[in-house]
């Protein structure tokens, strides 16, 4: 299970209703989306509104080999994702 969601649901044509009661607390399942021939996609309507996603945005797709999975965080997130880490990291090294 992912998301503590079964292969069932997975594929299953559902709609953004159905979809959103799917995943647990925190957590979003926003439904399949299909990659075109150049490999875009479209992100559904509800993710952009829920996380204001808005045409001209920047995003950063990272991924992980071991479970070939893929993430979409807005670049303006990530970079202050990464200053974190940078500054843990540095904190490390000065103890």
């Amino acid at each position: 299970m992912i998301f503590q969601v079964t292969i069932d649901q997975l594929s299953q044509n559902m709609n953004e209703e159905e979809a959103n009661r799917i995943g647990p607390k925190g957590k979003q399942f926003f439904g399949v989306v299909k990659v075109g021939e150049r490999g875009q996609i479209v992100i559904p309507k509800h993710a952009r509104e829920m996380y204001q996603i808005h045409a001209g945005d920047k995003l950063v797709v990272l991924g992980e080999d071991a479970t070939k999975g893929i993430a979409v965080l807005k670049s303006d997130g990530f970079l202050e994702f990464a200053e974190m880490i940078r500054n843990a990291e540095s904190k490390d090294e000065i103890e």
